[in-house]
C-alpha cells in the first residue's frame, strides 16, 4: 500500500480526543474538499509492505491505538482490510477515518468508522454514500465539517431525515478550519466561530457533539506529524 506518514500523536478529534494514538496516513484522495487540510496526500508517498506497516506500527508501541487516515485511506480498501484484520488480532483498538463515498461493507465490525459526510460548503455535497449508514454501529461516529449557516442546516436536517443519532454512537459537529491559518492556537483561524455553532446546536437542540480540532490548538496549526 502507498502511505505518507505514520507517526504517534494524541486524537485531535472524535470522542478519542486527547488520547494517545498512532496515525497511518495514507496516500490519495478521490475527493477535493474546498477546507481540506491534507492536500499533501493527494500524490506521492512510498510503497510497505503489510509487513512493513505492522513492524512500523510495532515499533510506535506501548500505544496501542492506531487510526487509518488520509486521504481516503478506503481507495486502498484490498490491502487495508486485511492489515485491520491483522492488527486486531494482535490486539490492537483500530480507527479509520473516511468521507463515507467508498463502501463500508467490508471494514471489520470491530473498528471505529469515523465517516465525514460532506456539507455543501465542501463542495463535495452529495458524495456521501447513504447506504453507508446501515453499516453503523455504536462503536462508530459521523463527522460534519461546517463552513457557515447553510452548512449547518443542511447537517441539522440531515440528522432528523435520517436518524443518524440512533444509528451511529457519536455525531460530531465541527467548525471548519483555515487551510490559511495564522501561527496563533486559537480559535480566531476557524471559518465558522465556534461559539455561534454552539448557539445554533443549543437552539434546535441538536443532538450532536461539538468537535475541535485539539491538536491544532496544542501545536501551531500548520505543523505536520502532530
Amino acid at each position: 500500500m502507498y502511505l505518507i506518514e505514520i507517526y504517534k500523536s494524541i486524537q485531535g478529534e472524535s470522542s478519542f480526543a486527547g488520547v494517545p494514538c498512532i496515525f497511518v496516513r495514507l496516500a490519495g484522495c478521490n475527493l477535493r474538499c474546498a477546507w481540506c487540510d491534507s492536500e499533501y496526500t493527494f500524490t506521492g508517498g512510498y510503497k510497505l509492505s503489510e509487513d512493513e506497516v505492522v513492524a512500523e506500527i510495532e515499533k510506535l508501541t506501548p500505544v496501542r491505538l492506531v487510526e487509518f487516515t488520509g486521504g481516503e485511506p478506503l481507495l486502498q480498501e484490498k490491502e487495508l482490510v486485511p492489515l485491520m484484520s491483522r492488527l486486531l488480532g494482535l490486539g490492537y483498538e483500530l480507527m479509520v477515518e473516511t468521507s463515507g463515498e467508498r463502501p463500508l461493507e467490508r471494514v471489520p465490525s470491530a473498528v471505529h468508522k469515523i465517516v465525514d459526510v460532506k456539507c455543501p460548503g465542501s463542495g463535495e455535497a452529495g458524495s456521501f454514500r447513504l447506504s453507508n449508514l446501515e453499516c453503523l454501529t455504536e462503536r462508530d461516529e459521523v463527522k460534519f465539517v461546517i463552513v457557515n449557516r447553510d452548512d449547518y442546516e443542511f447537517v441539522r436536517d440531515f440528522i432528523r431525515e435520517h436518524g443518524v443519532e440512533r444509528r451511529a454512537g457519536q455525531v460530531l459537529l465541527s467548525p471548519a478550519f483555515s487551510k490559511t491559518p495564522s501561527g496563533e492556537r486559537s480559535t480566531a483561524n476557524c471559518l465558522l466561530d465556534p461559539r455561534e455553532l454552539v448557539e445554533w446546536m443549543l437552539e434546535d437542540g441538536v443532538p450532536g457533539r461539538l468537535s475541535l480540532q485539539i491538536h491544532k490548538y496544542v501545536w501551531e496549526p500548520l505543523k505536520k506529524g502532530v
